[in-house]
């Protein structure tokens, strides 16, 4: 069954935007996760842009009580500075069930890239036994047709397939051999040992041919998409229209 987790990072961009506490990230939390979704991710980063320290906090609480999964996201070699404690550190207070790693520097306006597996191994392997022994899941982020299977030797548990270039080709009507790729990295992954997750722009227009496509992926991490179209049809019925989409709701 594949299972989303709804990425609440833009409803705190709107929030910051004005100051305050509005909209609440803690009630948004609760209405997707009353209309169905499986658990919930964010990615703090460094610059504090959208969700900060104590969010990872109180939404971790929240997962806890709901007894939902709580992903969370971020670069595990970005420096502590003011206001971000570092990766590790809010993993080892959150405890979140999933710590997925993406190597997205500080500039960056969004993830657009996964790990170079062949290059960056070493480095990545403490990072992920460090994150084991706190009882994470770890989640690689990963280009389709990347060297899959060096994440599984360093003692990844999944890679989240980096879905970006797949979305923008099937706005484009060329989707046939991006997707092609994403099938065979899903299959060498799932060969290697690995879960398959999958993220980045993805939406109701293009998730159901991906799901079809690429076999056996566990989660979806989906905000950008989910957010702007819940402003059109409100948030519990867009969450509800995913849910929908995958694929054990359609057989």
């Amino acid at each position: 069954m594949t299972r989303l987790s709804v990425n609440l990072n833009k409803i705190a961009v709107l929030r910051n935007s004005r100051g305050g506490q509005s909209p609440d990230l803690l009630q948004a939390s609760r209405v997707c996760l009353d209309a169905g979704a499986h658990g919930l991710t964010v990615h703090p980063r460094p610059d504090a842009r959208h969700v900060r320290a104590d969010d990872v906090f109180a939404l971790a609480a929240l997962a806890q009580a709901r007894g939902v999964e709580f992903n969370l996201e971020g670069n595990p070699f970005a420096p502590p500075r003011p206001g971000y404690p570092g990766f590790h550190a809010l993993c080892e207070q959150a405890r979140p069930a999933q710590a997925t790693l993406v190597p997205d520097d500080d500039g960056q306006l969004t993830s657009d890239h996964g790990f170079d597996f062949v290059r960056d191994a070493g480095a990545l392997a403490p990072q992920v036994e460090r994150l084991k022994a706190l009882g994470c899941r770890v989640s690689l982020f990963a280009d389709a047709g990347s060297a899959v299977e060096r994440a599984a030797a360093i003692g990844a548990d999944r890679i989240e397939i980096y879905t970006g270039p797949y979305a923008d080709a099937h706005g484009t009507g060329g989707a046939a051999g991006p997707l092609r790729l994403c099938a065979e990295t899903a299959r060498r992954a799932q060969g290697a040992g690995l879960g398959v997750n999958a993220g980045h722009d993805l939406s109701q227009t293009n998730l159901g041919a991906f799901l079809d496509a690429v076999p056996a992926v566990l989660e979806v991490s989906i905000g950008h998409a989910l957010i702007g179209e819940a402003l059109y049809d409100g948030l519990a019925v867009t969450v509800a229209r995913y849910l929908a989409i995958l694929p054990a709701a359609r057989g």
